[in-house]
């Protein structure tokens, strides 16, 4: 499975129905936490390190995952948060392969950076 399908499945958990956090905790084990940032877009690395980051930041209990201990500690906000960036890095990463497929595989691979630094800049003017 590629890292958009990944997102993709990850967008639909966080979609569905249940308590915000078991739906991320769900949306982050099932498909995104095989993920390794090194091999995403460069515009989607430190997001992606950051969600990675938040999602492990509590030592685990009695047998309770990482995952699931970091999620358990979030307030109702924080695990909204974390839903939201999967949902930005959906939209990025879904833009990037839509702009990769109408140029073709070789211009691709030659302008993805071109493309990362581009969305880095104009989300730095805007503030975003």
């Amino acid at each position: 499975m590629n890292h958009v399908d990944r997102f993709h499945t990850a967008l639909t958990v966080l979609a569905g129905h249940g308590h915000i956090k078991q739906r991320l905790i769900k949306a982050y084990e099932d498909n995104l936490v095989a993920i390794n940032e090194d091999e995403l877009p460069i515009l989607l690395r430190q997001s992606f390190a950051d969600l990675r980051c938040q999602m492990h930041s509590v030592t685990p209990l009695n047998g309770e995952g990482p995952i699931c201990a970091s999620v358990r500690k979030m307030s109702f906000d924080e695990a909204s948060e974390c839903a939201a960036s999967v949902v930005s890095m959906y939209g990025s990463i879904s833009r990037i392969a839509d702009y990769g497929s109408t140029t073709g595989t070789t211009k691709e691979l030659a302008s993805e950076q071109n493309l990362a630094e581009r969305l880095f800049w104009a989300q730095s003017q805007l503030g975003v």
